[in-house]
């Protein structure tokens, strides 16, 4: 039992030092946008969040509901 907490210990002790090298190494010190308006590769397939997809319904649609 204490040996496989010491080894789970271990292997996040690991994982979270690579997290900090990659924080420290980046320019600006932080991880790239997870979001998927920010990513290039969605904008080439033209695949849009949920909100601009809601958004862009709303206003072409002649039945759409106004947002106040």
């Amino acid at each position: 039992m204490i040996e496989t907490l010491l080894i789970t210990t271990l292997i996040i002790a690991i994982c979270m030092a690579f997290l900090l090298v990659k924080v420290l190494l980046k320019r600006n010190g932080e991880f790239s946008s997870q979001h998927i308006h920010d990513s290039q590769a969605m904008k080439d397939r033209g695949i849009h969040c949920v909100m601009d997809q809601d958004r862009e319904l709303r206003t072409k649609s002649p039945f759409a509901v106004s947002e106040k």
